[in-house]
């Protein structure tokens, strides 16, 4: 499979096919000695070298090597513009090795987990259909030019039909049979997997018939299939990649990098858990840079593990990697000795190895309705990471597929869930009320849980929730009061306009009596108002009473409120300022709120950020819910007991 892959993905990263057998030998004998897996294939791989095609004809089109004329697809200088890019995809391997040495010295092995597997399942999706794409031209043999960029698969197809008249009917069928070949015996070893000592190599075998068939028929000059052509025998003496392109390729060689290392460490680490060993991710990080950095000397392109071949490679046996070193062996005798024997070997026989190696990538659709049902974000994820993967081309569409992945965990934490929590009876056990029936609320204390932790993004949705979940807003609560206050002053300035009008009809009482008004009437008079002035007293002396003990009330019956901060990972100062704020608010209105569950590197945080100052104190702190549930029950174990409306 070496073989055939690696003449097959040079021509995905755009340069000659020897090139690819150099990049099958060279990796492979380092990684032996300082990789850490012992079951993954390291070679060639269609989707990285599909990525380092795209970079090598960008920077070097067709254009620049026009001959006499305007035809691209036939006056062009191959052989100026093959030497070019080969130099383009060697120092693009040069800048992957450095990058992936410097993030494996510096021990960054971790930024796999930023690839997350709906991602990478979607992006190498999305490869498979820029490789297969790729691919049309060779199965019809038809000349169109390599697009690269946003919208390349779009550019290619339009080209490829275009062309679809020009199709060379003897390539067609010689890459149709191939295809049939290669599926039936790829279903036939997976049928017949336990029953088959080894699968069968359906790959050489295409390669070695299509070759003998087309040497003895001529195809290339009797019926214009195209081949592979000159491979020449021996290996090259070591150069120095060209440096002065490096500026334009850091981009690239970042998330070449990245990918490469992903894929090699997620499938090393399926084959480690399998077989009961451990593998270090940075240690992986430096054999893959290494790989890359010291083998661009001898003129190869990026590598990583390859799924298909490391499958074959454990099915047939192999537990270390001198499995991987044999066969590499078996490259270097190719390389040296008999590579001339593959230059009648036609390309659309390279495609259909390559489309038939894409039918497990494809598979990875059925993922879709897996997701739907167990999570909408992971799908969102994987659909994303898709389209604008097709759509964008692939470096493009990876960092846009990672920046949506990042934008869904800020949403995750944004929109944590919160509840409120009651006791289980007779146990310190608290629970979701609204799930478990027998979890019952402590009198006078609210317990809320919120499952995330608390930062700039999400602090104010967490007091939000708070507020809503408790219940308890002291805001609308003080503005009641407010209200109140105001009523109740505006009945006082009423109740004296009345008292004042009883004390006007006592003064004309008094004159009348001066006047000389009869004693009867003037009694009579006196009586009432009397009477009046009593009662209009009386009932204000007792509203007053009865407004002064109504506003020396609580203003609700909750005194405490538990903030449950089990889940809280990390809390930053905007968020301890909110947290800070908050208490201070509850405090207005004689709710005490206290911490529970917090673990030592959050409390070192709140330390170091000058949580604890003012009004706030360390007593809140509490190691669990059911300890600050005791301490407010004894803070108050009087009040009433009905719940807040």
């Amino acid at each position: 499979m070496q073989l055939p892959q690696g003449l097959a993905y040079a021509m995905l990263a755009a340069v000659p096919p020897v090139y690819g057998l150099y990049s099958s030998f060279y990796p492979v004998l380092l990684y032996t000695v300082f990789g850490t897996s012992r079951h993954i294939s390291i070679g060639t791989f269609a989707v990285i070298s599909l990525m380092i095609g795209g970079v090598a004809v960008r920077e070097v089109p067709d254009s620049m090597f026009l001959l006499n004329g305007t035809n691209v697809t036939a006056g062009v200088d191959i052989d100026a513009r093959d030497a070019r890019r080969v130099q383009v995809a060697v120092a693009l391997t040069t800048l992957v090795g450095l990058i992936q040495l410097l993030l494996g010295v510096l021990r960054f092995g971790f930024v796999a987990i930023y690839l997350t597997e709906p991602l990478v399942r979607g992006f190498t999706t999305a490869a498979s259909v820029h490789v297969f794409v790729s691919q049309l031209k060779y199965l019809f043999g038809v000349k169109t030019k390599r697009f690269s960029g946003p919208l390349s698969v779009l550019y290619s197809l339009i080209a490829v039909f275009k062309d679809i008249t020009s199709t060379n009917i003897s390539t067609l069928i010689v890459g149709l049979l191939c295809i049939v070949f290669l599926y039936g015996v790829k279903d036939i070893n997976e049928r017949f997997k336990k029953k088959l000592p080894i699968p069968i190599p359906g790959e050489i075998i295409v390669v070695i018939v299509s070759t003998g068939v087309s040497y003895g028929m001529s195809l290339f000059e009797n019926y214009q299939v195209d081949v592979v052509g000159h491979i020449p025998t021996g290996l090259l003496p070591p150069t120095v990649p060209d440096l002065s392109i490096f500026p334009n390729l850091i981009a690239d060689a970042v998330a070449i990098a990245v990918v490469g290392f992903s894929m090699g460490i997620s499938l090393a680490k399926i084959f480690a858990l399998k077989y009961g060993y451990s593998v270090d991710g940075n240690q992986e990080l430096i054999a893959m840079g290494l790989c890359n950095f010291v083998s661009s000397f001898f003129q190869t392109f990026v590598i990583t593990c390859s799924m298909s071949r490391s499958l074959v490679q454990e099915s047939t046996g192999g537990k270390t990697q001198i499995a991987g070193l044999l066969a590499s062996l078996l490259v270097l005798l190719v390389i040296v000795a008999i590579g001339f024997v593959f230059q009648p070997l036609p390309q659309t026989v390279l495609a259909a190895v390559i489309m038939v190696n894409l039918l497990g990538m494809f598979k990875q659709v059925r993922d879709i309705p897996a997701l739907w049902r167990t999570s909408k974000i992971e799908l969102a994820i994987w659909v994303v990471s898709f389209v604008a993967s097709v759509l964008l081309g692939l470096d493009y569409g990876l960092l846009v597929a990672i920046g949506f992945a990042i934008l869904t965990v800020i949403y995750r934490t944004q929109s944590p869930r919160s509840i409120i929590l009651g006791q289980i009876p007779d146990t310190g056990l608290y629970c979701d009320i609204d799930e478990y029936e027998e979890a019952t609320e402590c009198s006078g204390i609210k317990i809320f849980h919120c499952n995330s932790s608390i930062y700039f993004a999400n602090c104010d949705l967490y007091v939000t929730n708070l507020k809503e979940r408790t219940g308890i807003d002291p805001t609308q609560l003080l503005a009641v009061r407010k209200s109140q206050q105001k009523q109740a002053k505006k009945n006082g300035e009423r109740k004296d306009s009345n008292h004042s009008t009883v004390q006007k009809r006592n003064a004309v009482a008094k004159l009348d009596i001066e006047l000389g008004v009869a004693h009867e009437v003037l009694d009579e008079a006196q009586k009432q108002v009397e009477v009046v002035s009593n009662g209009q007293v009386s009932k204000a002396q007792a509203e007053s009473d009865s407004e002064e003990a109504h506003f020396l009330q609580p203003l609700c019956q909750v005194h405490s409120i538990i903030l449950d901060f089990t889940p809280v990972n990390f809390m930053d100062s905007v968020g301890a300022k909110a947290i800070k704020a908050v208490m201070k608010e509850y405090a207005t209105i004689d709710v005490s709120v206290v911490l529970a569950g917090c673990n030592r590197t959050l409390l070192s945080d709140l330390r170091r950020m000058q949580f604890f100052s003012g009004p706030v104190t360390p007593d809140i702190i509490f190691p669990t819910i059911h300890d600050a549930v005791l301490h407010c029950q004894h803070r108050r174990p009087n009040l009433p007991s009905p719940a807040v409306q």
